[in-house]
């Protein structure tokens, strides 16, 4: 599959979300979720916004927040319709524990854990043992990325790299990023949705196994918020660890414009194709 060719970023063109809602817990995939690696896979980020989303609006009540949710890929997620389904597992008055799954076909391809728990009060201490990110670059051309499929996901974000860099350039890596379109047809993002629609490329953003000669893929995706991104703009500066006879662990930082928000962890599977 060869690349888009270069130029301005531009919203034209893109279908009208990732999603649109056919009710009763049943969504039809767009080509905007298809993944890198093929047009008829989903990207992760997509799918695992769509489960955090349900997740969310299920037993909604003021004053709590999901502060970390654990997403499982025990298949490729497929462009076509899905089904969305939420339960609580451990209610409570400070604390919840929500699990969710997306089918397709009846088959589950995307299984979540979540922690509900009851925002901090006015008085705890703003702790940042780390730096700020780097400014917000000005606007770049479409970043492309080598034997992958562009006209998906990757299109259906803005991408803005440091000067020189992109998803080929060796890394640890840095990446400012917002969705050109919204998750669901017809509503407003929230802050839980763009970090976790964001949150799967964490790894990609800092290539440092090479996925074109070995086969590396992640299984799991963990993003863990001590409080909600503000804002369209999220930056995702990222690294990752890697051993023989072990595996990769990607672990990425993510902030918005007033600082660190969050963390994303992922277990990347490494072995010979």
């Amino acid at each position: 599959m060869k690349p888009t060719a270069a130029g301005t970023g531009s919203d034209a063109g893109l279908p009208e979300a990732f999603y649109r809602d056919l009710g009763d817990g049943r969504y039809d995939s767009t080509p905007a979720t298809a993944g890198p690696w093929s047009p008829k896979a989903q990207h992760a980020g997509p799918p695992s916004a769509l489960l955090g989303r349900a997740m969310e609006r299920h037993e909604a009540r003021p004053g709590m927040r999901i502060a970390r949710v654990t997403l499982e890929l025990p298949r490729p997620v497929p462009v076509g319709e899905l089904q969305v389904s939420v339960r609580t597992v451990r209610g409570g008055g400070r604390a919840e524990l929500l699990e969710g799954e997306i089918t397709a076909d009846g088959k589950p391809v995307l299984l979540a854990r979540a922690w509900r728990i009851v925002s901090s009060p006015a008085r705890t201490p703003q702790l940042r043992p780390v730096p700020g990110p780097p400014p917000l670059p000005e606007a770049q051309p479409v970043h492309t990325m080598t034997d992958a499929y562009m006209d998906g996901y990757i299109a259906a974000m803005e991408w803005r790299f440091g000067p020189g860099s992109g998803f080929d350039s060796p890394g640890p890596g840095t990446a400012w990023a917002r969705q050109r379109v919204p998750l669901v047809a017809g509503e407003q993002d929230t802050p839980l949705t763009r970090a976790l629609t964001l949150a799967d490329s964490s790894w990609a953003v800092g290539f440092e196994l090479d996925h074109r000669q070995g086969f590396v893929i992640n299984t799991d995706v963990t993003l863990a918020l001590h409080r909600e991104p503000v804002g369209e703009w999220l930056c995702l500066r990222s690294a990752t660890a890697a051993s023989p006879e072990g595996s990769g662990l990607a672990v990425g930082q993510l902030d918005d414009m007033a600082g660190d928000c969050g963390r994303v962890v992922q277990t990347l599977l490494v072995t010979e194709r």
